[in-house]
């Protein structure tokens, strides 16, 4: 799929991974709406894009929340064609640790953001898709979801993301294949330890251990990494199915 002149769904897309993939479809050509809870980041993003971006504040976990960001999207531009989604959240709490087991209500808001909100904007996304006329191959869309390297190899602390993360490598394929009927492709991407404002915010004796496990280049990945894999996904048709890393051949110990 050509991105020129395409419709690109984008959560997160106000700082990070989604940011930077917003700004590379947008240089192709692509029209672009930015979702994403910080308005006044996603509000400048879309200003500085131009007449063809929009931002949406949308909570991707809840229904009626990502129902009303798509229906902005198609009175402006009258169709979806890709969804990508970079929205997630973190945590760090063992199974059981000094002060008891890990709270049920953390790990229930990781995977209710991180898996519940990807399906759920990938559902009403590809329902908008199927509308549109297929190309040479019969493709209508194209969804990217954003897994992590803590789905392999998840440290100490991370259960419930890496759990999170395991569950969107999981339906990648089944997805693919309850899509392929209407020419709808499903990849996700994989990243590794990236340059983005979470990682920032982190302290040298979080970060230093972790790019010390990269293998090369010995450094955080930028968030342009990431976006030009994201529009390679949805350049080359035959690609679907997949999950790809991107992570500088990291494999994290455990902590």
């Amino acid at each position: 799929m050509e991105l020129s002149s395409k419709v690109a769904v984008i959560t997160g897309g106000a700082s990070g991974l989604g940011l930077a993939t917003a700004e590379a479809y947008a240089a192709r050509g692509a029209k672009v709406a930015i979702f994403d809870l910080n308005e006044e980041q996603g509000q400048a993003l879309a200003a500085r894009l131009g007449a063809n971006a929009l931002f949406a504040r949308v909570n991707v976990a809840d229904e009626a929340s990502v129902q009303a960001g798509i229906a902005q999207v198609m009175q402006k531009f009258g169709a979806i064609h890709i969804a990508v989604n970079c929205a997630g959240i973190g945590s760090a709490m063992r199974t059981v640790g000094k002060n008891g087991p890990h709270s049920l209500e953390v790990f229930s808001k990781v995977i209710t953001v991180n898996l519940i909100g990807t399906f759920n904007v990938a559902r009403l996304a590809a329902a908008e898709m199927q509308k549109n006329e297929g190309n040479a191959d019969n493709e209508r869309g194209v969804i990217i979801n954003t897994a992590s390297v803590a789905a392999f190899d998840g440290q100490i602390g991370q259960v419930a993301y890496s759990a999170s993360k395991g569950a969107v490598v999981g339906m990648t394929l089944p997805m693919a294949r309850d899509l392929a009927t209407i020419g709808v492709r499903v990849n996700t991407i994989a990243p590794g330890i990236f340059n983005t404002p979470l990682m920032n915010a982190s302290p040298d004796s979080v970060k230093l251990p972790l790019i010390e496990m990269t293998q090369f280049p010995k450094r955080l990945g930028h968030p342009e990494e990431y976006a030009k894999l994201a529009v390679h996904i949805v350049e080359n048709a035959f690609l679907n199915g997949e999950t790809i890393r991107i992570d500088g051949a990291i494999r994290m110990q455990p902590k």
